[in-house]
C-alpha cells in the first residue's frame, strides 16, 4: 500500500512539477521544444541534486515513465494553453503542488538510506526546490526561493510536521502523507495572500556613486 501511494505521489509531483515549468516557459514566449526542456529540468531537477548527494543511480535515467509523463504532460500543456488565461495562478499552484509531492518523496528517500532527520528534512527541501531553481535560472529570473515569496520555508516546516507525526503519531503514514503535502500547499497559499515574508537585507548600493 505504502509503495503504491508513493509511486502515486511521484507521478503527481511529476505532473505538477512538469506543468509547472511549462507554464513558466509558454509566459516567457518560448517555442515547444524549450517549452519541453524547461518542464523537464523542472520536474527532474531537485531529484536529480538529491540521488546525487546520496551517491544513488540518478531516478529518471532508468525510468522512462518519468521521462514519458514529463512529455506528455507538456504536449497536453501546450495543447490547451488556450484553455487557461492565467499564467501565474496556474502556475502558482501547479508550482505549491509539486513542492509539497517532491519534499515527502525527498524525505522519504533519506529515510531509506538511514541518515539523519535534519538531513532528511535538508533533502527534501532540495528535492522540493532545486527544480524550480533551474527553471528560473534558465528563464533569466530570480529564483523564488531567494526572493521575498515563503518558499523553502514551507519545504522546511512541512518536513520537520512529517518527521515529528511519523513518530510520535498515532495516525497512518498515507494520512500524514497527504496532511504534509496539504500543509505544504496551504503554506505557500497563505504566504502569498497575505504576504507572509522573510525579511530581507538591504545594502548601500554603491555602483549608483560610479
Amino acid at each position: 500500500m505504502h509503495e503504491q501511494f508513493n509511486f502515486i505521489i511521484e507521478i503527481l509531483g511529476t505532473i505538477s512539477f512538469s506543468m509547472s515549468g511549462s507554464f513558466a516557459a509558454m509566459q516567457k514566449r518560448l517555442d515547444p521544444f524549450g517549452v519541453l526542456i524547461i518542464a523537464f529540468v523542472t520536474s527532474v531537477g531537485g531529484g536529480t541534486v538529491r540521488d546525487l548527494l546520496l551517491d544513488i543511480p540518478v531516478f529518471w535515467m532508468h525510468d522512462l515513465l518519468t521521462c514519458g509523463v514529463i512529455i506528455m504532460t507538456s504536449i497536453f500543456t501546450m495543447i490547451f494553453k488556450s484553455l487557461e488565461k492565467n499564467f501565474k495562478v496556474t502556475l502558482f499552484i501547479f508550482d505549491s503542488f509539486g513542492l509539497g509531492l517532491f519534499t515527502i518523496i525527498g524525505i522519504q528517500k533519506g529515510i531509506n538510506v538511514n541518515i539523519h532527520p535534519l538531513i532528511c528534512i535538508g533533502l527534501g527541501t532540495i528535492t522540493g526546490c532545486f527544480g524550480g531553481i533551474i527553471r528560473d535560472i534558465l528563464l533569466n529570473r530570480i529564483p523564488l526561493i531567494f526572493r521575498k515569496e515563503i518558499y523553502a520555508t514551507a519545504c522546511i516546516v512541512g518536513g520537520s510536521a512529517f518527521l515529528l507525526m511519523t513518530k510520535f503519531s498515532p495516525l497512518s503514514y498515507t494520512f500524514i502523507q497527504i496532511f504534509t503535502i496539504l500543509l505544504i500547499v496551504a503554506i505557500r497559499t497563505f504566504a502569498v495572500k497575505y504576504h507572509w515574508q522573510i525579511p530581507k537585507f538591504y545594502g548601500h548600493d554603491h555602483s549608483s556613486e560610479m
